[in-house]
């Protein structure tokens, strides 16, 4: 990912979250989400973040992006493991179910594998079916912890999912 690329990765996030999130987060946060705020956001996290963060996206080859991942070190409060996480994933709406999702999910998967990442994890919202189907099929199982994060004013479950990269 490139400065070039925040606006329209922006977009991907706000949009993907408004498909994904409709009736798991409170439609007035997701109404006003603001994708010039979040392009802002994602450049200032890519000129002054942590280096060990990695933004992948998918190019149409028409020089229109499909999706983004972020991914990077494991995030368990102070504690620092040698496991990865995928911090993000989400496409244009109009091109779930296309092989793209899978696609990037399979780039990120490898680039953790070849750091030498033992394992992978990410988080997924409980009563997000559709996403966790996706990452089940990808070799991604629950693992049984459970966390809930405030937006919007409501509490909102997520539940952790892990796969070993190391065979």
């Amino acid at each position: 990912m490139r400065t070039d690329d925040c606006a329209e990765v922006a977009a991907i996030r706000i949009r993907g979250w408004q498909h994904a999130y409709k009736g798991l987060v409170p439609q007035p946060y997701l109404d006003g989400l603001d994708i010039a705020a979040d392009a802002d956001r994602q450049r200032a996290r890519l000129l002054d973040g942590d280096r060990r963060v990695v933004n992948l996206v998918v190019d149409s080859g028409g020089g229109t992006l499909l999706g983004w991942a972020a991914l990077g070190p494991y995030r368990d409060g102070e504690t620092r493991t040698e496991d990865a996480e995928l911090y993000a994933l989400y496409l244009r709406p109009q091109h779930i179910g296309r092989g793209v999702g899978r696609a990037l999910l399979s780039a990120a998967v490898r680039h953790c594998a070849a750091a030498g990442h033992q394992r992978m994890y990410l988080w997924v919202l409980k009563g997000n079916a559709p996403a966790r189907r996706f990452y089940e099929r990808a070799g991604f199982t629950a693992d049984g912890a459970e966390e809930a994060f405030e937006v919007g004013g409501s509490v909102v479950p997520e539940v952790r999912y892990a796969k070993d990269l190391r065979g």
